[in-house]
């Protein structure tokens, strides 16, 4: 038995198959080469970029330096992440959620939401904060996870 297939329905079976295909995640580096090769040694990306979400792997603040506030390490952390950001074709406009990891919440929290909203503005986003015993580095504040839309006006 033949099936004949109008040219509208192979259409609609060709706009299918182009929507369920596409095309591969795109992975940034650091682009400091200490950085780089850590990132290469533990096998994970500063972030991915895939179908229009950029995932922006965990960037750590802290320890804070010899004089320099907790407020202050977070300022840096959320500058790198920043800067991953416009990387991606991004912005802090284009955030939709944010994981904070917190060694001590009760000590790194108003710090933390103070930065915090020097970046991100209402309407806000998704952002869970959770309580943690340690991260990868000794004395660290908070381990900040971002995911944040590719922006629409980001030039190709």
């Amino acid at each position: 038995m033949k099936i004949a297939l109008s040219s509208l329905t192979l259409a609609a079976l060709a706009a299918t198959a182009s929507a369920s295909a596409h095309e591969p995640k795109q992975v940034l580096m650091p682009e400091d080469a200490a950085a780089k090769a850590l990132h290469e040694q533990f096998g994970f990306s500063e972030a991915v970029i895939d179908r229009g979400t950029v995932y922006i792997s965990g960037v750590i603040a802290g320890p804070a330096k010899e004089g320099q506030s907790d407020e202050e390490a977070i300022e840096e952390a959320f500058q790198t992440i920043g800067r991953t950001l416009e990387r991606a074709g991004s912005s802090w406009e284009d955030v939709v959620d944010v994981t904070s990891f917190h060694t001590d919440l009760a000590a790194s929290g108003t710090a933390f939401v103070t930065v915090k909203h020097r970046y991100l503005k209402a309407p806000f986003t998704a952002w869970t904060a959770i309580d943690i015993d340690a991260l990868y580095i000794p004395g660290a504040l908070v381990e900040i996870k971002v995911v944040a839309r590719v922006s629409v006006n980001a030039e190709k």
